[in-house]
């Protein structure tokens, strides 16, 4: 399975983009943001790429860090959402705000994606929230970097979301894991605590996480 692609862009689409890597040219589905945040057509790209694999057709889906391209995966692992939907979400919130609406139950933010209706986001909310902290806490990993042009292969094998340790959110997200809480509980107040306090470092996460996760009353 094609995992990465690093090459020169031929063309730019309003949804995908061609990529020449060594003479081959490879076309890649984006969502909007990936393709806003793409250089110019002669310019050397990187993305991380899934491939769909059907009995008809053969396509790749393209992103800018691996946690967007694990939410690809987790979303189109829902009954309802296609690639095209799956791509629309983050086109529309971005990967942070995917997890951060899927951790507080913000069904509304999911539906606001183009081809998304309330049950489907509503389903997206209730079959991910145990799902989101593992791909919250790979918020830092380092963005595709385009450099010699490439190809890399992954093997087919299940794969699972690593946290990243110096990434606030994932810090949280893990000492409340070690605490005994829930992870859908966890993923929620960290995402409410890092929306109240943008650039937070881990302790103070933990605190106001910790603050909200207190019994009420």
């Amino acid at each position: 399975m094609i995992g990465k692609l690093s090459g020169r862009i031929e063309h730019r689409g309003t949804d995908h983009v061609l990529i020449d890597v060594r003479g081959v040219g490879y076309i890649v589905f984006v969502s909007e943001r990936v393709l806003a945040a793409l250089p110019p057509v002669g310019e050397a790209a990187a993305l991380f790429t899934d491939l769909l694999v059907r009995e008809d057709i053969l396509q790749l889906f393209g992103f800018t860090t691996l946690a967007e391209k694990e939410w690809h995966r987790l979303l189109m692992s829902v009954q309802g959402v296609g690639s095209k939907a799956a791509l629309a979400i983050q086109g529309a919130l971005g990967a942070d705000g995917v997890g951060r609406a899927i951790a507080i139950g913000d069904w509304s933010a999911i539906a606001k994606a183009k081809g998304v209706g309330p049950k489907t986001a509503q389903r997206v909310v209730n079959e991910l929230k145990d799902k989101a902290p593992g791909v919250m806490a790979m918020g830092g990993a380092a963005p595709a970097v385009a450099g010699d042009d490439d190809i890399v292969i992954e093997h087919a094998a299940p794969r699972a979301p690593v946290p990243v340790p110096d990434n606030a959110q994932g810090d949280a997200l893990s000492a409340l894991g070690n605490l005994g809480y829930a992870p859908g509980d966890a993923a929620g107040a960290v995402a409410r605590a890092a929306g109240d306090a943008p650039g937070a470092d881990a302790a103070a996460l933990i605190r106001a996480a910790l603050r909200l996760l207190a019994p009420k009353g």
